[in-house]
């Protein structure tokens, strides 16, 4: 079945090109209101793209799959992958293990990871987040769930470095009005959700969203409710043989984008730098080699 190699939308995403153009509405409805659109009935799923119902019967099929119910079947154990409980997972990857050191297993898991989220980012979207977050005149706010406040907290630490007006927003909602109060139009919010995703998260993406703020999501392969209301999202693959998902592959996008941001402002930048190890210096902050 085509869902066991590839998620459904990067199945999309690798035939977007040869699809006709009833046929890209189609998929572009999916991947925008995915899994919900694809989980109610063919005829639901035709009047929401506006299409008929036999280019969603065309679409399905050139997807590989027999037809809507074979596409629906691998839809909902999509679902199901979203929503897995850490119990869950820790048993599903104890079963029937290979007989190699977890120090192994693991380093596979990341590499896959970070090879299948590389393999599928889009380049152009990236750059333009990159762009986004370089623009001066522009505010940027992070903010991420109860694991992946971490990733929100590591870019602001980076990124107060490369430029200035970046704020880290606090997972407890009752600090979100204070934050979101001076947010504008064109403002940046960066937000992490991955599986199980937040209603917190969303939430704020939807506050946001609404006061006109463009918000970029990183989440993962099976993507965060939120993505309906982000204007560009990066999707990293996140399994590992472990209770927890691996944040490694998120790590890699964090990075890679503050390295790309920190060269479209380099000048201004390396400024800053200068005068933040001239800051350190006076305060005697890091010890002296002998």
């Amino acid at each position: 079945m085509p869902g066991a190699a590839r998620t459904i939308e990067q199945q999309i995403r690798a035939r977007f090109d040869g699809l006709t153009r009833a046929e890209r509405q189609l998929a572009s409805h999916l991947t925008r209101h995915y899994p919900v659109a694809a989980l109610g009935s063919i005829t639901a799923l035709a009047k929401g793209a506006e299409v008929s119902t036999p280019t969603v019967v065309r679409l399905v099929q050139k997807l590989g799959y027999k037809g809507y119910p074979d596409f629906q079947t691998v839809v909902r154990a999509e679902v199901e992958e979203r929503l897995i409980s850490p119990i869950a997972k820790h048993d599903r990857w104890t079963v029937g293990v290979p007989d190699t050191h977890i120090l192994n297993r693991f380093a596979d898991a990341v590499v896959g990871n970070l090879q299948a989220t590389l393999g599928q980012i889009d380049h152009a979207e990236f750059d333009a987040v990159a762009r986004l977050m370089a623009d001066k005149n522009r505010k940027i706010l992070a903010m991420g769930g109860r694991i992946t406040h971490a990733m929100a907290d590591y870019f602001v630490t980076h990124m107060k470095i490369i430029r200035r007006d970046v704020t880290l927003i606090s997972d407890m909602s009752n600090a979100w009005p204070p934050a979101l109060i001076d947010m504008a139009p064109g403002d940046v919010l960066l937000a992490f959700d991955i599986r199980r995703y937040e209603n917190n998260v969303l939430s704020l993406v939807e506050i946001a969203a609404d006061q006109g703020a463009e918000v970029v999501l990183i989440t993962d392969q099976w993507i965060s409710p939120a993505a309906e209301r982000a204007r560009y999202r990066l999707s990293a693959h996140i399994e590992a043989p472990s209770a927890w998902d691996s944040t490694v592959a998120i790590q890699v996008l964090v990075e890679t984008l503050l390295a790309a941001v920190q060269t479209l402002t380099w000048d201004e930048t390396q400024a800053r730098m200068k005068r933040l190890e001239d800051l350190y210096s006076r305060a005697r902050f890091f010890r002296r080699s002998r």
